[in-house]
This record gives C-alpha cells, sequence and structure tokens, in this order.
C-alpha cells in the first residue's frame, strides 16, 4: 500500500510539475510575445515532457482505481516515454549545454532538461514494469524519433525553422553533416532503449524473485 501511495505521488507531482514548466514558458513567453505556436510544438524536449506527464497521470490514475497489472502495449508506451525523456536530459546535458537558449525560462530549463529526466528515469527504477520486455520493443521506440528527425530536417528545408542545430544544414557542416548528426544520435538512442529495456527487465526479474 506505502508502495503503491508513493508511486501516485511520485507521478502526480512530477507529471504536474513539467506541464506547469512547459505551460508557463508556452503562456508567459511563446504566446504574449508572439512566436510561433507550431514550432513551440516542434520541440522534443517539449513533446516529451507532455509525453511522460500523460504516462504519469495514467499510471496514477490506474494505480488509484486499484488495477495492477498493465498491459503488454501499456508497459512499451511508457517505457518508450521514458527512454525519449532521459535521451532529452542526456543530449541536452551534453550536445546542447552551451547552447543558447533564447528566452526560455531558467527555472523551466531545469525542471524540463534535468529534474523531469531523472524522474521518468527515477520512476521505472524503483517502480519496474510488470512485465517482460522483448527486443522489439525497443525497435518499436526507435519510430518516434526517426520520425522526429525526418519531419524536423525536411521542415526546416521548407520554412527556415530548426528546433535543434544539428538539424541545420548551415550549422552542421551541410547535408552531409546532418546525417552524419542523425546516424550518431540514432545509434546513441538505439543503445539507450536497449539499456532501458535491460534495466526494466532486469528490475521486473529480481521483484518476482523477491514476490
Amino acid at each position: 500500500m506505502k508502495s503503491r501511495t508513493a508511486a501516485i505521488a511520485f507521478r502526480l507531482f512530477f507529471a504536474a510539475l513539467s506541464l506547469v514548466a512547459v505551460g508557463v514558458q508556452f503562456f508567459a513567453v511563446t504566446v504574449p510575445q508572439g512566436h510561433s505556436i507550431v514550432n513551440f510544438f516542434c520541440y522534443f524536449t517539449n513533446l516529451s515532457n507532455i509525453m511522460i506527464s500523460i504516462v504519469f497521470i495514467v499510471s496514477a490514475l490506474r494505480l488509484i482505481s486499484g488495477r495492477k497489472d498493465p498491459s503488454d502495449s501499456d508497459v512499451a508506451i511508457r517505457g518508450g516515454a521514458v527512454v525519449y525523456i532521459a535521451f532529452v536530459g542526456i543530449v541536452f546535458n551534453t550536445i546542447l549545454a552551451d547552447t543558447d537558449l533564447g528566452e526560455l525560462i531558467p527555472w523551466v530549463n531545469v525542471v524540463v532538461h534535468m529534474i523531469v529526466p531523472v524522474a521518468g528515469v527515477v520512476d521505472w527504477l524503483i517502480w519496474a514494469p510488470r512485465r517482460h520486455l522483448p527486443f522489439r520493443v525497443a525497435l518499436w521506440w526507435m519510430i518516434w524519433p526517426a520520425a522526429y528527425s525526418i519531419f524536423s530536417v525536411v521542415r526546416g528545408a521548407i520554412d527556415g525553422f530548426y528546433p535543434y542545430p544539428f538539424f541545420n544544414p548551415n550549422v552542421s557542416g551541410g547535408y552531409g553533416g546532418v546525417v552524419v548528426w542523425c546516424l550518431v544520435l540514432v545509434v546513441a538512442f538505439f543503445v539507450l532503449a536497449v539499456v532501458i529495456r535491460w534495466v526494466g527487465n532486469l528490475r521486473h526479474r529480481s521483484l518476482h524473485r523477491t514476490a
């Protein structure tokens, strides 16, 4: 019971924190200053924070309603959200750490790029998936970031907006540089997906043996 209550409180708290941070940036900066709403929702950071928040809220509501054993798809979706938000934290704090953040509110930056990514991984470690995740799940997790990368490059070529510098050929040394960056990111993402799956299965087996 205590673990259930802790999981509910943890997920609702960090879902609220994430959504408040994204919402404040949107309503306090993007809208008042006339920035593109479409562009705001083209940042992988914002999309991933919204995604993990939805997963946290749905998971908490499931626990509140007394449901214990999620379906395979629920576990896969949750794991995917964890991979995406963890990737946000890793990429920002390595590749983008010195990038000009423009009008991003400092505390919002800390929440969406640092606190929430850590919370997503911690949640995965403490409340491990109740089902074993097959290897194909890691491949399914690759579809969204691959589609996002293609969309970002193509859209940037059309209207000039690139959410991140590694998608911009003018910054990355032409489209050859963009391809190299995308390949590096895909490989890194795949490694992360495999690790998240492996950790989830390891924790699942550990809990199953002690149950």
